[in-house]
């Protein structure tokens, strides 16, 4: 017969005997004589410097869609895809035959509009010495000046075809606006391609990357306000990356917050020299700025909660459990910084479920690390405790 069927056989009082001797056996050494083990930990009181983590995406500062600005023909495409190139070295080439024959064309215009000038010019001088002797009217005259003038607009004219001329055969080697990493060539040679379209190849710049994101209203009053956006410190990783081991800086904040979701939108910026942020990655952000305050930080898992409260299990005089209303506030490092416990006080950490509000208990005190967090106790068999790990900057992100 198992044991829950042998208690409901037996009279009440003696299957409640039966069931308190069994939750001894299943408890363990410490339920059987005495009052339940825990495992406690001393609050600890650190400096706290909050920040704010957010997330965003990264982007080129300079992102140019490479396209023609003259008609023709393409000859030779002249770089390799995903290839680093230069401002102004050559990525397309364009037959520019026709390009080259309108400027001998302005050059010949030029020509003719020049000997057009100078003969004006002489007809001119020429008649203005025959006033004196009234041998030309003065409305002769003054068809000679205009048609000096006129000459003179026609060479002008022919000197702007011949600067478009060469503007257009310029145009036909399709060359990098701007330093960066090419995508794609999205023509080969040997397909005609018109001023704008198709669009030629992608360049994107990599000496740095931008990271774009939006930032809560609360947040933008406590960090981004109270300070210039270059003095606030900001850190970056990647999603395959522990931490935020990069470090940036904030260079833009908007001019207005956005109303439908009482956010901002600002952005960082990161040296990517070394090509190793590509625009379009996730990124996450840890920005500081925030002033610094003392506070006492408790383990995160040693907060329970009670309806509508926080509460913290401490270990209080003769071992009892004493419930401590808190107020939590930053997270560092898997401490939370609470309001309520003073330093130096005795949290359940370990076994809150064994602990009842009022009653005794037998606490193990465990070892913290240097930021307060407790050191798991050494498990039978073993030398001693695992080691505790480095100790982290005192930063903490905000609610």
């Amino acid at each position: 017969m198992s044991k829950k069927n042998l208690a409901l056989s037996l009279p009440p009082l003696a299957a409640l005997l039966l069931l308190a001797a069994c939750g001894q056996q299943q408890g363990g050494p410490g339920h059987a004589g005495g009052p339940p083990p825990v495992s406690v930990a001393p609050a600890t009181q650190r400096e706290i410097q909050e920040f704010e983590e957010f997330t965003a995406r990264l982007e080129a500062p300079d992102t140019v869609e490479v396209r023609a600005q003259v008609s023709g023909t393409v000859q030779a495409v002249r770089f390799k895809e995903g290839q680093f190139v230069r401002k102004g070295e050559p990525l397309f080439t364009i037959d520019a035959r026709a390009y080259r024959a309108e400027v001998a064309r302005a050059e010949a215009q030029i020509a003719a509009a020049k000997t057009q000038a100078e003969l004006a010019k002489t007809d001119l001088a020429r008649s203005e010495k025959l006033v004196s002797v009234n041998a030309v009217s003065q409305q002769e005259i003054d068809q000679l000046r205009s048609a000096l003038r006129s000459a003179e607009a026609n060479q002008k004219a022919a000197e702007a075809t011949l600067v478009q001329a060469r503007l257009n055969v310029e145009y036909a080697s399709v060359v990098a606006p701007v330093s960066g990493r090419t995508s794609r060539a999205n023509v080969t040679p040997g397909n005609l391609v018109n001023v704008g379209e198709p669009v030629l190849t992608t360049l994107v710049s990599n000496d740095k990357v931008y990271a774009y994101f939006d930032a809560s209203e609360a947040a933008y009053l406590r960090y981004m306000r109270a300070a210039k956006p270059a003095s606030v410190s900001v850190s970056m990783g990647l999603s395959d990356e522990q931490g935020h081991p990069h470090a940036g800086k904030l260079d833009f904040v908007d001019n207005r917050l956005n109303p439908a979701t009482a956010s901002i939108r600002a952005r960082a910026v990161f040296d990517n020299k070394q090509g190793q942020f590509t625009p379009g990655l996730y990124a996450r952000l840890k920005i500081g700025g925030g002033g610094s305050y003392t506070g006492v930080v408790v383990p995160e898992r040693a907060i329970t909660t009670d309806q509508t409260r926080k509460v913290v299990l401490v270990v209080g005089a003769n071992n009892i459990v004493q419930p401590r209303p808190v107020k939590p506030g930053a997270l560092i490092n898997g401490m939370r910084v609470v309001e309520g416990i003073k330093a130096g006080e005795q949290v359940i950490v370990d076994g809150v479920l064994r602990a009842m509000p009022g009653a005794p208990v037998t606490p193990q005190v465990l070892k913290v690390d240097a930021n307060g967090m407790p050191v798991p106790a050494a498990q039978p068999g073993q030398p001693g405790a695992a080691p505790a790990p480095a100790p982290a900057p005192a930063s903490a992100a905000s609610k």
